[in-house]
């Protein structure tokens, strides 16, 4: 089994999650030890918040970890992480991430190597398929969001 396509199989469950209740399709999980221990998915529409991404999600859900279970984990996530994220996942010392895709949008990714974090980008379509469609039908939702961050960014 490939440990990695199974995890992001899980990060797009949350994605298709968020999108279900009427979100963004970013989904997340946080793993450790080959064991999912949280999950979590972008809830910025439904929550009506400023940093509910899904990697902020999936970190929060796993409660308070020490030190040395932090070190063990990997962070699946089915879009690039922004700089928030990228900076909670170097503020925990979360070793590894692992991006779905990165062609959509780029995050902060030079930033989590130059930190010492592993990133491994799966090139999944599933992922880029899912969040451009969603780009695509509510352009206005992506377009605010983007607005709110200063980031003039466009999904390519």
């Amino acid at each position: 089994m490939n440990s990695d396509a199974y995890f992001m199989d899980e990060a797009l469950k949350e994605a298709e999650k968020s999108l279900a209740e009427g979100g963004i399709p970013i989904g997340a999980v946080l793993v450790k030890d080959d064991e999912i221990i949280s999950r979590g998915h972008n809830r910025l529409i439904q929550n009506e918040s400023v940093v509910l991404h899904a990697e902020m999600d999936a970190i929060e859900n796993a409660g308070r970890l020490n030190y040395e279970d932090y070190r063990k984990c990997t962070l699946y996530t089915t879009l690039s992480p922004c700089p928030m994220c990228s900076g909670a996942v170097i503020l925990y010392n979360i070793s590894r991430v692992v991006i779905g895709e990165n062609k959509t949008l780029m995050g902060a990714e030079n930033f989590l190597q130059c930190n010492d974090v592993e990133v491994v980008v799966l090139d999944d379509m599933r992922c880029r398929d899912l969040f451009l469609k969603f780009t695509c039908n509510n352009s206005e939702i992506w377009d605010d969001e983007l607005k709110k961050v200063g980031n003039s960014t466009e999904v390519k």
